[in-house]
């Protein structure tokens, strides 16, 4: 929708983030207004800009563009190769025309004639992005994980719910037909009392220390404006590296960055499914132990392996491990490389990943969800989910709260892990309404990390 129409953004403007945040009443603009497919007016398109292109950001970018009723109008990297591949794209799908450049994310959110925005930049800057993003108004698909901290993801709860944008959370499995049957099986006891989830997730990678290296021109790669609020640290190609630059993108295993497998790579995403099938979306556990294993040396330093428990006000038991671990744990369920969420109930299991469900008994694969029975959000996709929710307003399958949930627990199994909370040492206990321990102080003090200067939450 371009900048200067008076309906749908004039309207929402008028209402205010607090009538769109907190009054709860979604203005609805009915599909008859929006044009059919290929029909769209341009006035009525969703303008959207993209804050970082590389691999994953790339792969939204290329997806949005098939959409008749979004116009792509802006994009943003620090590297110059994505920002040229990016606008490349974009112009040749529009005829050599209608995108800007930017590398200063500020700028591209600065503009009044932009309805959404994606955030799919390293981890470390996601929080710093929405906040920016929401204070300007703009929705906004924002990738996992959330927040480098518990307390950044507060903050942008905070500044999301307050102005009042719409949030579409990176966890596309909830817009999976075999996850939300998996979680529908579970939550209407088809399986029995639920018990026990088993999550299994890819470990993080290694990773040798690196020579520095000469750092490269500013405008071909701004990579003290990479670094933003991590600490300082010398350049090295391996440790900034994109996967859409032929590497592994080791940055992903760099505490510093990221948390790895455990969260941030990975498990943000079977974690998030546990919390589905629970029914704690607005919650969380309030025990955690365990314990896990960080490489000493070398570039990368998130877990390559780990075990971490939860115990929930429902009695129901978390188990969050890597894949080797998950796969000891689950043996006699054949979970598949360890990689997905078994759940455990009192008459049965139920066990999904991508690509594949299994059950027993197997009749629970064609079992059907009463009308008087649970059922959970329906979206067979995610992205498409989130056009149509800045349309009408109203929640993504994966709204900011349900967000920072799933990606707390995360957190909090990296505190665990990193505090060494096995049985021996003492279980961390968790308030999930004050959302702070109420038995350990030293793990209330990694609810937060510090910001390199000038950059602030």
């Amino acid at each position: 929708m371009k900048s200067g129409s008076t309906n749908r953004r004039e309207f929402l403007k008028s209402l205010g983030g607090a009538a769109l945040g907190v009054a709860g009443f979604p203005y609805v603009v009915p599909s008859s207004a929006l044009g059919a497919a290929g029909t769209v007016p341009p006035s009525e398109k969703v303008t959207m800009g993209f804050i970082g292109v590389g691999s994953m950001g790339g792969g939204h970018l290329r997806t949005f563009l098939g959409y008749d009723d979004v116009q792509v109008i802006a994009v943003c990297d620090l590297r110059e190769m994505f920002r040229r591949r990016a606008v490349e794209r974009v112009r040749q799908k529009y005829g050599g025309k209608g995108c800007e450049v930017y590398r200063d994310f500020r700028e591209l959110l600065a503009r009044d004639d932009i309805d959404a925005v994606t955030v799919v930049t390293p981890d470390h800057w996601h929080a710093l992005v929405g906040i920016e993003a929401a204070r300007n108004r703009k929705d906004m698909y924002y990738e996992k994980p959330l927040a480098m901290s518990i307390a950044e993801g507060k903050a942008v709860r905070e500044a999301v719910n307050r102005y009042g944008v719409v949030f579409q959370f990176g966890t596309q499995q909830r817009s999976d037909e075999k996850f939300r049957f998996a979680c529908e099986l579970a939550r209407n006891e088809k399986i029995g009392k639920l018990h026990t989830i088993m999550v299994g997730s890819h470990p993080s990678t290694t990773c040798p220390n690196q020579p520095s290296q000469p750092t490269p021109a500013k405008d071909e790669f701004d990579y003290d404006t990479w670094l933003g609020p991590a600490p300082w640290a010398p350049y090295t190609y391996e440790r900034c590296a994109s996967r859409a630059m032929g590497t592994l993108g080791i940055w992903t295993h760099i505490h510093d960055y990221s948390l790895g497998g455990l969260g941030g790579a990975w498990g943000i995403h079977p974690v998030d499914i546990a919390q589905w099938a629970n029914g704690t979306d607005d919650t969380g556990p309030l025990e955690i132990e365990g314990t896990g294993v960080i490489p000493s040396d070398g570039l990368a330093d998130t877990a390559v392996e780990w075990e971490v428990e939860h115990i929930y006000a429902n009695g129901v038991k978390m188990i969050h491990a890597n894949t080797k671990t998950a796969l000891k744990r689950a043996k006699q369920f054949s979970l598949r490389n360890g990689l997905g969420i078994l759940f455990l109930g009192t008459e049965g299991w139920v066990l999904v990943g991508r690509g594949f469900i299994d059950a027993e008994p197997k009749s629970l694969l064609t079992a059907t969800i009463g009308p008087d029975e649970i059922h959970l959000l329906r979206s067979n996709n995610h992205r498409r989910n989130f056009i149509e929710c800045v349309k009408s307003r109203q929640q993504t399958i994966c709204p900011v709260d349900t967000a920072v949930r799933s990606d707390t627990i995360c957190h909090l199994d990296d505190i665990a892990i990193r505090l060494g909370r096995s049985p021996l040492r003492g279980k961390l206990r968790w308030d999930p309404q004050e959302e702070k321990f109420t038995n350990d102080q030293q793990a209330n003090r990694m609810l937060t990390r510090p910001m390199r200067s000038p950059w602030r939450l």
